[in-house]
């Protein structure tokens, strides 16, 4: 049996003890840090570095294969293309489906590896109900990062290994490197969007694209001005601050209107729908869903999961909550779950 393993590494503490655990399993185990953006959090010489060194300690090979073309073509102009459009992207998402699960993976089978790994708080394993291989929640449900998993290819889940799917306190995961004297133990974990270190998104896109500062009116769900607004991208739906408006009671921005260049807002209130069409979907359990089935819903990467009922309909998902949920938002994903099995998932597109 071919145990040769391609680890995803990006220098921090997670991929690095997923190293030393798929050795401890037998398997095969080459590193590999892919080079996608200059001076991301996750691309810069310390990383190469980091993870170059944790191969060298464990005696496992480590190489860097340059995407930035690639990663710019497919997360950083869908992120850019996003905003655009007045959505809210999760990259992550982008990253994983065509990097870490696309690019890594043929980079795999070019060296005869019949499996990728990476560091994410998520399982695989084959299921006799459904015959077939899913990918299911990490034991950690704080860390459990199955929802940016969704839009993976399902014809690749058996060859994926998270080696950290079973740990429930990253405490423990931090022992184990200071146990193989590892130099990543105490670093720090990476929060931000990686190609935007500092956070500051809209700096981002002003220096990286066409998105320029361009005032508008705010304005109510009845189309009332109620003050100026310096460029849709400057906002997000849910946001109560930095409005500038002053109102009896608290507004929220509640969506956009792009021909119109307006921020629409409104009270808490009005932010809460039922009901949601989703588009792009990904299905990994099952191949179709013609009838209503009911399920649980993540809209947000942060958000607990709703009891749902989806329906495919003209390629889309119709998702219908049992109740309200609030601040759903255009460009991210909706993902479908049973129990802890990830069923699917797509963009959210229209708010009903």
């Amino acid at each position: 049996m071919n145990k040769k393993v391609l680890l995803g590494m990006s220098g921090g503490v997670d991929s690095s003890v997923s190293a030393i655990l798929l050795k401890e399993q037998g398997y095969d185990v080459i590193g590999t840090t892919l080079e996608l953006f200059a001076g991301s959090s996750c691309c810069n010489i310390n990383t190469y570095i980091d993870a170059k060194n944790v191969c060298n300690t464990i005696s496992i090979p480590h190489f860097t294969y340059n995407y930035k073309n690639e990663f710019k073509k497919y997360v950083i102009d869908d992120f850019i293309n996003c905003y655009n459009n007045c959505k809210t992207p999760n990259p992550c998402i982008e990253c994983n489906k065509y990097m870490k699960f696309g690019i890594m993976w043929e980079k795999a089978k070019e060296l005869d590896c019949n499996y990728i790994a990476t560091g994410h708080y998520a399982k695989t394993e084959y299921n006799n109900e459904y015959g077939r291989w899913v990918l299911k929640k990490s034991n950690n449900e704080k860390k459990d990062q199955s929802y940016v998993l969704w839009n993976i290819p399902k014809n690749l889940i058996e060859h994926v290994l998270f080696p950290l799917a079973n740990y429930n306190d990253k405490e423990e995961i931090r022992e184990i490197a200071r146990k193989n004297n590892l130099k990543t133990a105490n670093k720090p974990d990476s929060e931000d969007i990686c190609f935007v270190p500092d956070g500051n998104y809209k700096k981002f896109l002003e220096n990286n694209s066409n998105i320029k500062p361009k005032e508008g009116n705010i304005v109510n769900s009845k189309g009332k001005v109620l003050g100026r607004h310096s460029g849709l991208y400057n906002y997000t739906i849910g946001q109560r601050k930095g409005l500038g408006i002053s109102n009896a009671v608290p507004l929220f921005v509640l969506g956009f209107d792009s021909t119109k260049n307006e921020v629409i807002v409104g009270e808490e209130k009005e932010l809460y729908k039922k009901e949601i069409i989703v588009s792009d979907i990904n299905l990994l359990l099952v191949d179709n869903i013609n009838d209503w089935l009911e399920v649980t819903v993540k809209t947000r990467y942060s958000s607990k999961v709703a009891k749902a009922k989806i329906k495919e309909e003209n390629n889309n998902i119709k998702v219908i909550f049992d109740e309200p949920q609030r601040a759903i938002t255009p460009g991210q994903s909706a993902v479908f779950y049973i129990n802890d099995i990830l069923l699917g998932g797509g963009k959210i597109t229209n708010i009903l």
